[in-house]
Parts: structure tokens; sequence; C-alpha cells
């Protein structure tokens, strides 16, 4: 199946995903067929902090007619906070619209996850990942949220991460361990693997990322099926 990337937001997100799809379909075997449209991520930032649904939906809306056209048969949002208006953006879409975070709560379910612990854009962690966790628990942390929230804008914009970065990240998902009773920590922002990649910050750490990207890697090859995309992720 061919794939159709809604890229840009941020870029270095945008990378991860290309190496570790094609890194999942080396190892399958198969041939990845792909194509990736640049979204903007100041664009995104605008209508994500101000609730702009429909209008971010009009607008990758559009960047997926332009992959429909370019042969793509569904598309993907290459960030988490970019699923802020993704039941809008499936109404007006013109391909299957694959999301990030179905794939994730049967996963923690089946691995006893009681209550995972989130970072990401503010709206990701306010809202829990849009409500849409419903058989795992979650928390987000307390007392810095918006710092947080705004060091991971930050360094999506920049991205790269800074030592601070990582001290900020890490420390917030202790205490979201510690005084929240989380079972891991989910990055649940596509760029956060500039401050976690490589990194061991003294608890479990789950990558959204990589849930989706098997998701893709399963369609890709011809092991998943359309339009509704819920096999679960089996890493």
């Amino acid at each position: 199946m061919h794939i159709g990337l809604i890229g840009g937001i941020g870029p270095a997100a945008t990378i991860v995903y290309y190496q570790r799809l094609t890194r999942a379909m080396r190892q399958r075997g198969a041939r990845l067929d792909l194509t990736i449209v640049q979204a903007d991520i100041d664009d995104l930032i605008r209508t994500n902090l101000a609730d702009l649904r429909d209008e971010q939906a009009r607008t990758y809306a559009g960047l997926i007619d332009r992959l429909r056209a370019a042969g793509a048969e569904c598309a993907a949002i290459t960030s988490l906070g970019g699923h802020f208006c993704f039941a809008e953006t499936q109404a007006m879409a013109s391909l299957p619209l694959v999301s990030a975070v179905d794939p994730l709560d049967a996963y923690f379910a089946r691995k006893g996850f009681g209550t995972v612990g989130l970072l990401g854009t503010d709206v990701v962690m306010r809202t829990k990942l849009y409500g849409q966790l419903h058989k795992t628990g979650a928390v987000s942390p307390d007392g810095n949220l918006e710092q947080v929230g705004d060091a991971y804008r930050d360094l999506a914009l920049r991205g790269t991460a800074t030592a601070e970065d990582r001290a900020l990240f890490f420390a917030a998902g202790q205490e979201m361990m510690e005084r929240q009773g989380a079972d891991a920590i989910v990055l649940a922002g596509t760029d956060l693997n500039l401050a976690f990649d490589g990194q061991d910050p003294g608890y479990p750490v789950i990558d959204a990322l990589d849930a989706h990207v098997a998701l893709l890697a399963d369609l890709a090859s011809g092991e998943g099926d359309l339009p509704t995309a819920t096999k679960e992720w089996t890493r």
C-alpha cells in the first residue's frame, strides 16, 4: 500500500518517521511506497493553541488531496499534537486517515499499564491524549505543565534538544512515576526522541511514534487493513 505522510510538524519528527518506517519495512523484507507532503509547524502551533480545529483540518485536507494525487492510498499525520483535529480532518479527508492514538490504548492495556504519564504539547497533556485512552488512565506533569509544553514546542521548532530540555523532561517523568503512580512515561510528542533517544532516565519510556510506525508498516506491507486500521502494536 502506498503510504502518505503529512510531515514538517516538526521536521525532526518527519525524519524519524522516515527512518523507522524504512527500517520496519526492511525487517519485513518489503518495499516501501511513500509520499511526504510538507505542513507548516508555525501554523500548527497557532491553530493548536487556539483550538482552531476546522481551520487546521482544512489545511490537512488540502495536503491529503495532494497525497491522493500522488497515488497514496492512506494518510497519516506525523505529530500527536497535530491530532487535535483528527475527527474534523477525517470527515474532510479524501483518503483514509490512520490515527497515531488508536494503537496505544490496547498496547498499554496488554502490557498491564494502569496509568501512564504523558509528555508532549500542552494540549496533549491537558486533554490526556484528547480523551481517547479508554483502557488506561493518564497523568500529566503536576505544577509545571506549561513549562514542559513550552520547552517541547521550542525543541520541535529548533529540531535539537539541549541539556536543559533533557533535565526538565526527565524530572517531569520522574515526578509522574514517583508521585502520580505512572507505570511508564509516554513520549506523546513525536519530537521527544531528540531528548530521550540513547538516554536512560531511570524509568520505563514508551515512544508513541513506534506504535504509529508499526501500524503504517503493516499497511504498507499488506499486513493491515483499511479503513479501520486498528491492528494492535506488538513491539
